[in-house]
Parts: C-alpha cells; structure tokens; sequence
C-alpha cells in the first residue's frame, strides 16, 4: 500500500504550491502539484483549455492527480481538481487539508493571471463565484482548514506540519 499522502485543496492562489513546497521539506517528504505535473507534460493550462476545452484538461489533471497520490508525499492539487468524483473517492484514503483565502487578499494575489477559468472583465468576482460553488466539496474532503489571508505563511507551514505529525503519531504512522 501507498502511504498516506498530505494533501492540500482549496481555490486558486490560497498558497497550496508555495505551502505545499514548505510542509514537504519541513517533513522530509517529496513534493507535487497536480497542475504543474499537467503544465510539465502537456504544455501550458491556458493553451490546453483554448486548445482542447475544460473537459480534456480536467481528464489531464485526473490522471495527475491519480499519479501523485500514489506517490505519496505532500500533493497539491489544482484549485478544481476536487470536483473529479474519482479525485473526490481517492481523497479519502489521505490527510486532507483544506488551504482558504478571503476575497479581499486574493485580488493581488491573482492580478495579471493567465487562469483560464478567472479571464473576464471582472477576476475576482469570477474567483469568488468558483469559490462559493466549490466551498462545501472543499469543506466535505477536508480533515483540517487553515486560512492563507493574513500573516506570514510561514505560520501556516508549521501549523500543518505540527497537525501532521499529530495525527500520524495518533495513527502510529510516521510523517
């Protein structure tokens, strides 16, 4: 059996690459992103949607998914990866954490973005409605939340890494 990957979820820019890079050294366990995994092996996520549309890239980053979490480690996955029902019955099998972030941060944290998902005259208002509609998919597959919006984000590393290996040592199981 594979071991229990860390798996961080939530809406674009709440940090789950940044964050994720941070838990995985501080763990001493490998790191990988759903969507970069996409990006390294098709091409960029933009030219995939104009290209191909939403529907082959969500089977792209299905089987991405479905690789790093075999792996193991600490997964990041897409900000929309979760709405895979599959993705959705595989989370269960790992640490789920959920990484939120408040409209009024992420309006910088977006600006200038290539997402496909969030072009349009109006980004955050698109980013807030994917959110809304995402929220209790997220909330359902997560064990522990964590909010991005204020502080360093070096507080949110070390909350999850001690959460992790609280609940490993609860199972018995190493980090």
């Amino acid at each position: 059996m594979t071991s229990r990957a860390i798996v961080l979820i939530g809406p674009m820019g709440a940090g789950k690459t940044s964050i994720g890079k941070r838990v995985a050294r501080a763990l001493d366990l490998t790191f990988s992103d759903s969507d970069a995994a996409v990006v390294r092996e098709h091409g960029p996520i933009e030219d995939l949607f104009r290209t191909h549309g939403e529907a082959h890239f969500r089977a792209l980053e299905r089987a991405a998914v479905r690789a790093s979490l075999g792996r193991g480690g600490v997964v990041a996955l897409g900000g929309g990866a979760i709405l895979d029902p599959d993705t959705q019955r595989d989370l269960a099998g790992h640490r789920v954490v959920l990484l939120t972030v408040g409209p009024q941060t992420i309006e910088s944290r977006i600006r200038g973005t290539k997402r496909p998902l969030l072009q349009g005259a109006d980004a955050v208002a698109r980013w807030t409605a994917l959110y809304e509609s995402r929220r209790p998919v997220y909330e359902r597959l997560a064990d522990v939340t964590f909010d991005t919006s204020a502080g360093p984000l070096q507080e949110v590393v070390d909350a999850i890494v001690h959460w992790a290996r609280s609940a490993a040592s609860d199972r018995g199981e190493q980090s």
